[in-house]
Order: structure tokens, then sequence, then C-alpha cells
């Protein structure tokens, strides 16, 4: 999963690369992410780095099969997967800059595989709210931040899907900042402590479902800012 910090940079955020699926390799524009990928990105479909993002992909089933199992092992598995698509979400993005393997299907397969995992995993733990004092007294809690960030990764994707087909001052307007960056560590902490906070061992700590979904809520925030920031530089490049 391509990262805010551009091409193969890791764990489920925005990646501008995704723009590059709709032109041929020798015209792909010099977009910044690519460039910290390689020189030029390879034509190959199968690179070590895309291997591990489909391995990202398949691993979404997995993720929503042991959510449901009522036990501990279930717990763990559904966080570990979490965890461990975050991490190769970060190796392939260092992969694809140390040993210039970054491609164009890598590229779009990418920020698909990140959406994947992430809307998944909100709407696995609106589904099923862990049992805590907060949820019962509050219970679309987890709902108004989902909603907000599926939103704004669908909204997004259009937007740079869009870009892509216009000119190299739309793909600009559409770079990864820094607030996006900021957005995804938020996004991968506070979900990572909601889906471990389900194991009954930690006692359905308050504690930490408070944190988390504070987390999740502040990521929230900074996605819908970070797009608001994207609309006035895209209307910038239009209007000026």
């Amino acid at each position: 999963m391509r990262s805010e910090d551009g091409a193969k940079r890791g764990c489920f955020s925005d990646d501008n690369d995704q723009q590059t699926r709709l032109l041929a390799p020798d015209q792909i524009p010099p977009s910044p992410s690519m460039q910290h990928c390689s020189d030029k990105p390879t034509d190959k479909l199968l690179t070590l780095p895309t291997v591990l993002t489909l391995g990202r992909v398949a691993a979404v089933p997995l993720l929503i099969s042991t959510f449901y199992v009522d036990s501990w092992w279930g717990t763990t598995a559904t966080t570990s997967t979490f965890i461990a698509a975050a991490i190769t979400d970060w190796l392939d993005g260092y992969l694809a800059r140390k040993m210039r393997l970054g491609s164009v299907f890598g590229a779009f397969l990418d920020p698909v595989a990140d959406k994947l995992m992430v809307a998944a995993t909100l709407v696995l733990l609106c589904t099923r709210p862990l049992e805590v004092n907060v949820f019962e007294q509050v219970p679309w809690l987890m709902t108004v931040p989902s909603i907000a960030i599926i939103g704004r990764e669908i909204t997004m994707s259009a937007v740079r899907e869009w870009a892509a087909s216009q000119n190299s001052k739309l793909l600009e307007a559409v770079a990864v900042n820094n607030l996006g960056k900021w957005k995804t560590a938020m996004q991968m902490t506070a979900l990572t402590i909601l889906l471990a906070t389900r194991d009954r061992s930690l006692g359905g700590s308050d504690t930490l479902v408070a944190s988390g979904v504070v987390l999740l809520y502040i990521s929230a925030w900074l996605a819908i800012w970070s797009l608001i920031v994207y609309m006035g530089k895209i209307w910038k490049v239009l209007f000026r």
C-alpha cells in the first residue's frame, strides 16, 4: 500500500502514483512519487514489491474471516494480519526505492490494496462494536469517522484519476502532503488499538478503546482537511 510519502512508502494511505495507470509507460509524467521509485518505472508486471502488494490484497479475506472467530486466537490473527499488512506496505516501498523496482502496475495496485484493507477494517469495527461502556452510550461513535475516511478515499481516488487525464499542473496539485502522513500514522495506530482491544484478556479496557477512538477521529479530521487542501490547489490551477 503506497503511503502519503510517495510511491511505495507504506502504511495504508494516499498515493499519487495511481495516476500513472492511465498512461503508457513512456508517457508517464515525471511525478515526484515515481521519481522516488526509479528513474523510469519498469514495464514488468510482477516485481517483488508488487508481489508484496498482492499479498496485502489476499490478506483482506483473511482479516474478515478471522475477525468473526469468537476466541482469543481470532483476535490475535486479525490484529497480526493488519500489522503485517502495514509492515509489508513500508517494506515494498523501501524495496521499490532501493532496488529501483517501481512499476506502473504496482503504482496502480498499491493504493487499491491500501483502501481495501482500511475500508474492510473500518466496516468490520462498525458492524461488531466493542463491548465497552463508550459504545453503549454512543452507538454511532465508530460510524461517523469511518464514513468520513472511506468517503474521503473514494473522492480522492476519483479526483486523482481525473487529474491523471488532464495535465502535469493538476498532477502536481494533488501531490502528497504532510497532512496525509499524519493522517496515516493516526489511522494505523487507531485501527491497531481498536482491533487489539477486542481481546478479552485486556478486559475491554475503556481507556485503550477511548484512545483508539480519539486517534481515529483525529485521522478522520486530517483526512477531510487534506482533501480540502487538495481541492484548494486544484482550484488555483483551474482558475488562476
